[in-house]
This record gives structure tokens, sequence and C-alpha cells, in this order.
């Protein structure tokens, strides 16, 4: 059970020079709450960072910034915190909580992003977890109802 695994490969991505119309408009465009902000660096798109739609909000919109006058740059959370892909499921949690992120981009062993975890997708695997834990315990007493009749 490795970030690997579990994580989303469908990442939207955009550069540091991206525009905040423009990241609003990815965002809505792939109906997601962040981007993630890369550099090429040869074949590999490496991470810089991070922006959210609450970011945007709360560092644009409300403070009432001309968003013709800064890019995502400005705005995105930097530095990133990473995981490698070869990181264990309760590392990744364990680097998640510390940090207090509910979104963690998973790299490669080259810096590249391979895919992003979300606090969501482990609600998600740890609930269809618990579902398949409950069938077990209910076959089990099924089973044992059947050699007992």
């Amino acid at each position: 059970m490795t970030a690997g695994v579990y994580c989303n490969r469908q990442v939207v991505i955009t550069e540091p020079d991206t525009t905040i119309t423009e990241v609003a408009k990815l965002m809505r465009e792939y109906h997601v709450g962040n981007l993630i902000v890369t550099e090429k660096q040869g074949d590999e798109n490496v991470p810089l960072g991070i922006v959210t739609d609450r970011d945007l909000v709360i560092l644009v919109i409300a403070p009432e910034i001309p968003i013709d006058s800064i890019s995502v740059k400005d705005v995105m959370s930097s530095p990133l915190v990473t995981v490698i892909e070869e990181t264990s499921l309760f590392d990744t949690l364990d680097v998640m909580h510390k940090h207090g992120m509910r979104r963690l981009p998973v790299v490669n062993e080259r810096g590249g992003l391979a895919g992003i975890i979300t606090a969501d997708d482990v609600v998600s695997l740890l609930a269809e977890a618990t579902n398949d834990l409950m069938k077990l315990t209910e076959k089990e007493i099924k089973h044992e109802q059947e050699v007992h009749s």
C-alpha cells in the first residue's frame, strides 16, 4: 500500500506565470479545486507549488487584488511538500497530518509529478476497506449459522 498505488494520476497542472483568470478557468473546465504548479525539467513536470480555489478567494478576491497584476506563482503554496511513489500509505497520511495538508503531490524517483493523493481519496479507500471487512464478518456469521444448523 503505497502513495503511488493510490494516488490520482489525472492531475491538472499549470506553469508559474499562468494568470489568475486562466487558473480559475482551468479549475472550472476540469472541475477541480486545485492545480499543481510545475516547471518542465527535461522530460519531467517537477512540482513547485499548489494553488487551490480557497487560495484564490482568501489571497486574491477577499483583499481585492487586481487579478491582472499577479500570476499563480504569487499565490501558490510553496515550497511544496511531496512524497515519493514508494512512500507507504500510512507514512503519506502522517506527512499530510504533520503539515496540515488535504492534498499531497506524489513524485517519482526523478522528482517528476506522478499524481496527487487527497484526504477524500483516503476516506474513500478506508470506507471501501471497512465495507469489505463488514462483508467478511457477515460471511463468517452466515457460515457459522449454516455449520451449526
